[in-house]
């Protein structure tokens, strides 16, 4: 069962418009390594992990994520809050215009939809969990490259927030596998 508090992980208040931006966060929203993708593929494997150990923490750390898909999407509306047609068309939005006005639809940086595909599970859960830590390391890595496109502290703050996020999540996935193959008959 999931509970919603109405609070965000870390405070998103971006005072100023950066439409280029917010269309690089698409890659964090809709994009193979993105927030959503995470939180589908770490929920939908918790049910094969073999304890309730592994089952927990995926359950947590997807819960997590979808905390972070949220401060995206927040982080994406605030950079485009008051955006005219011509400012959309200029930074390369207006295909998101033209079929969902300026709201969010999940999508990478270059507009590919999102895909059941990007959620990866094989039902071997040594698989999936280095699976899970390359996942982790590669949205770290977006992380540091979008954090190279900005200047903006109320951008650069969320954005270290959730590279470090990535980081403690390639930790305990790490922890788990090395548990597993430690302690389970694989």
């Amino acid at each position: 069962m999931f509970k919603y508090c109405k609070k965000m992980e870390y405070p998103i208040n971006i005072k100023n418009k950066d439409l280029k931006m917010a269309k690089n966060l698409l890659a964090q929203y809709g994009g193979p390594d993105g927030e959503w993708a995470a939180a589908m593929r770490y929920l939908n494997q918790r049910f094969s992990m073999p304890d309730e150990r592994g089952k927990s923490l995926l359950t947590d750390i997807g819960t997590e994520e979808m905390n972070h898909v949220e401060m995206i999407a927040a982080m994406v509306e605030q950079l485009m809050q008051g955006a005219t047609k011509r400012e959309l068309d200029e930074a390369g939005l207006t295909a998101n215009y033209v079929q969902h006005d300026h709201t969010l639809f999940p999508v990478d940086a270059n507009g590919v939809p999102f895909t059941s595909a990007y959620i990866e599970t094989t039902g071997d859960y040594i698989a999936d969990l280095t699976s899970d830590m390359a996942a982790e390391q590669r949205a770290r890595a977006t992380y540091e490259h979008l954090m190279t496109l900005t200047k903006d502290p109320d951008v650069l703050g969320p954005l270290s927030f959730l590279r470090q996020r990535e980081v403690v999540h390639f930790i305990r996935f790490k922890e788990l596998k090395e548990y597993y193959e430690k302690n389970m008959n694989n």
